[in-house]
């Protein structure tokens, strides 16, 4: 699959823009979008066939038999092409010194690994972004993150990752970030991480970690893992509310999952689940905690021992 003659049939609209997206989800099509539509609006210039054919007849009326005049064809193709450059040309100028912003997503059930321009490397989770500016990364190592991922950072300038509820900076180390809605937390396993909340600053040392639930400071456990679980395919939890399990679930198998009346989703959970196996993962994170669950294709509901 070539990419770039992909992008330029879907230019000539052989290609949707369903289709394209469909072929790369990790590309950003927002700026070939908006070119696209500029280069809508060149027209090439109206003849009037008829009027020129008469103008030229009255020209030649006029001269005299000793002079002679010289018709130069207009070659549609050649002007057709030459706008097509000239919108090539506009394109091209627009990445090379306007689109600068290197972007990563995941969906659902998906992970991928990625290095940054220093050699620092990053995991994506399932249905994560990952965002920054390459032409800043020099000045400064700042991105950008939605969702969860496992950074392993080189040593250097100060490494930022920010997030819609709070901050992590470190000079050389590897943490997880993860912040989902309502959910925040930073584990850290190499080196030190200070996470900002709140305007508040806590330094991680390896072991330790931040976590913050619905607006509110957790104290949790000090772990002695060498790297987060769901890098092996699998999630660990120590002491999380039920609905994130229940979020976490969602995002490794595309399932949505209901939660019947009687069924505390605040209830806290320590355990883990596979993310190889549905039925295995369901019963692992159902079994503790005294609950069923039925499936119906994509749907699945939790309920109470004995009320169904």
């Amino acid at each position: 699959m070539n990419k770039d003659n992909d992008i330029l049939k879907w230019f000539n609209g052989e290609i949707s823009t369903e289709e394209i997206k469909a072929m790369y989800p990790n590309e950003d099509f927002f700026a070939l979008e908006k070119a696209g539509f500029y280069s809508k609006q060149i027209e090439t210039p109206h003849i009037d066939a008829k009027k020129a054919l008469a103008d030229f007849k009255t020209r030649s009326l006029n001269k005299t038999k000793k002079e002679t005049s010289k018709v130069v064809p207009l070659n549609y193709k050649m002007l057709l092409r030459v706008a097509a450059i000239v919108v090539l040309m506009l394109t091209c100028s627009y990445f090379i010194f306007f689109n600068t912003e290197a972007s990563y997503k995941t969906g659902i059930a998906e992970t991928t690994t990625l290095n940054l321009p220093d050699d620092s490397e990053v995991v994506l989770n399932a249905k994560s972004q990952l965002t920054y500016d390459k032409k800043e990364w020099g000045n400064q190592r700042l991105l950008t993150l939605d969702g969860e991922a496992y950074f392993k950072v080189t040593k250097g300038k100060k490494f930022t990752v920010n997030t819609d509820a709070g901050s992590v900076e470190v000079l050389g180390t590897q943490f997880n970030v993860k912040e989902r809605s309502n959910f925040f937390e930073v584990k850290c396993y190499e080196g030190s991480v200070a996470v900002t909340y709140n305007n508040e600053t806590t330094v991680l040392a390896p072991g330790k970690s931040v976590r913050v639930v619905s607006g509110k400071m957790i104290k949790i456990d000090d772990f002695t893992s060498q790297n987060p679980s769901w890098i092996n395919e699998e999630s660990s939890f120590n002491n999380v509310p039920l609905w994130q399990v229940i979020e976490d679930l969602q995002l490794q198998y595309n399932i949505k999952i209901k939660v019947a009346n009687g069924v505390d989703t605040s209830q806290l959970f320590s355990g883990s689940f596979t993310h190889k196996d549905k039925n295995i993962a369901l019963k692992a994170v159902t079994i503790p905690l005294k609950l069923s669950y039925k499936i119906n294709g994509n749907d699945v509901e939790f309920y109470n021992y004995g009320a169904n």
